[in-house]
């Protein structure tokens, strides 16, 4: 095959051709529909995977990375968390009570979980707590949420009631429980969900209150650097009467439901490159009849059917990959945009961050590139096969 041939007819054909515009206004159509396409695909994709990785640090926060519970109520004590600390040493381990409660301010109620715990424990689990947490926790003290306190209008070393649901006689009948706390310490987690139903006191509170029997817990939260591999180790020392989920496990469907969103997002978004790929094939079809004679004088002096197959395919090929490129850079660069300015902002009390999360996953972003690719060249294939078809003799005796 002579390269040279095909490189210089290559060159001549991508020129402008006032004879027929339409030819060089659809081939750059073509060109910008592809840029923008990959364009958006890159800088979607990176939104996609921003706010996954965002809200999943957010959960691993206050979901910790794995908890043992009871299947036997009584089955998680003091004697398995010094079990499990003895053949675990690298791990840390937050024992905790728990009960669903209500707190009252004025006429104003919200619910929540009141966490009973160890706070020189769960501080060493839980860096919101460790951040809230002054070194002190006294009895009847706890530690709530900022968006909680903002809204009920109390400030640190305030007294806020708690109820609770257990009952208590009260004359001839019966009353929910009721405490007094004062607040000592206010956290923030970055999700509303958590900041305004997580309330933490100490085992002693916990169990001066409710009655609860010293060392038996409703669960002991670990802190782990691989908690995948750690789940399998610790499952195979706990008791039947024990069981253990990750965090992973706890909010699958949340993040199943975000894989879906973004692979249905991917697969809309390609079908823009792939209708920008049909002006490729309408500006090579429309090339190849329009230059007919000039290909089947071309064939009739010599050059073969693979030159000219080489010749159209090429011109798609330089269309295409050239709207890839561009379109590569100007997402690479949108993200850059984006990232250093603050040009979208986000609600913080919804999403966590004000600033918009941007994550490109090396494997999404090969995915764009070869799906792009990959149309290009199909996109290619069909008007170059078709050019190579052409018979010159037929062709020259209609001229």
């Amino acid at each position: 095959m002579n390269s040279r041939f095909v490189n210089t007819m290559v060159r001549r054909y991508l020129r402008f051709d006032p004879e027929h515009p339409f030819i060089f206004l659809s081939a750059i159509l073509a060109f910008f529909g592809i840029a923008i396409g990959v364009t958006v695909l890159i800088i979607a994709m990176a939104i996609m995977n921003g706010m996954e990785k965002e809200f999943e640090k957010r959960l691993f926060v206050m979901n910790y990375p794995l908890t043992i519970y009871p299947k036997v109520r009584g089955s998680v004590d003091k004697d398995l968390l010094e079990t499990l600390e003895a053949k675990f040493f690298d791990l840390k381990f937050s024992p905790y009570m728990q009960t669903q409660v209500l707190i009252r301010k004025g006429s104003t109620l919200k619910g929540g979980l009141l966490f009973g715990v160890d706070p020189e424990r769960e501080r060493e689990v839980n860096p919101v707590f460790a951040k809230a947490y002054t070194g002190s926790l006294g009895k009847y003290s706890v530690i709530v949420g900022k968006p909680l306190a903002r809204e009920l209008g109390i400030e640190k070393g305030e007294k806020i009631m708690f109820l609770f649901s257990r009952m208590e006689p009260a004359g001839l009948s019966f009353m929910p429980l009721s405490k007094r706390f004062r607040v000592e310490g206010l956290f923030r987690s970055g999700l509303n969900a958590y900041d305004e139903s997580y309330y933490y006191t100490t085992f002693r509170t916990f169990e001066k209150i409710l009655k609860r029997e010293k060392d038996i817990y409703d669960g002991i939260h670990i802190d782990s650097k691989n908690p995948m591999h750690d789940i399998e180790l610790i499952r195979s020392e706990l008791p039947s009467t024990v069981g253990i989920m990750g965090w992973w496990q706890q909010n699958g469907n949340f993040f199943a439901a975000m894989q879906m969103e973004k692979r249905a997002l991917f697969i809309v978004l390609m079908l823009i490159i792939l209708i920008a790929s049909l002006n490729i094939v309408s500006s090579l079809l429309m090339t190849v009849m329009n230059r007919r004679s000039e290909v089947a004088l071309l064939l009739s002096l010599g050059a073969t059917k693979r030159e000219i197959m080489q010749l159209f395919f090429r011109l798609g090929l330089i269309i295409g990959l050239g709207g890839i490129a561009v379109g590569t850079l100007l997402g690479l660069g949108g993200m850059e945009i984006l990232g250093r300015f603050d040009i979208v902002t986000l609600p913080e009390d919804v999403y966590g961050t004000s600033r918009l999360p941007l994550d490109l996953d090396w494997k999404d972003f090969t995915g764009i590139i070869v799906g792009a690719l990959l149309i290009t060249l199909f996109s290619s294939l069909y008007p170059a096969k078709k050019a190579s078809q052409i018979d010159p003799l037929s062709v020259l005796r209609n001229e």
